[in-house]
């Protein structure tokens, strides 16, 4: 998996949750910090787009890893930053079968 691939996943995903919710979804790039351009998307919605764009890429990623930021202090992360996190901190699934 590359970033890139990452980020189709999330966009793909963002829009999704947007037009799900009956909400505007304006145009998203990897420059995008989600949280500060889309309607009602906040950290009440951040689980279930973490699950889904986990589930799109066929990958975990760990329960503590808040891949849009704003945890702790950290600031809220573009959408190309997520991108990145997600490559570094998402496990295959085939990995974590043999971890278990």
């Amino acid at each position: 998996m590359t970033p890139e691939d990452a980020k189709t996943a999330l966009i793909s995903v963002l829009q999704d949750i947007q037009a799900r919710s009956g909400l505007d979804c304006p145009a998203l790039d990897g420059d995008v910090i989600p949280p500060k351009l889309l309607p009602k998307f906040d950290s009440t919605v951040w689980p279930v787009a973490t699950t889904l764009v986990a589930r799109k890429l066929g990958v975990i990623i760990p329960n503590d890893v808040h891949i849009f930021g704003g945890e702790n202090g950290v600031p809220l992360l573009s959408i190309n930053q997520t991108a990145v996190l997600i490559c570094k901190k998402a496990q295959t699934k085939k990995h974590q079968k043999v971890a278990a």
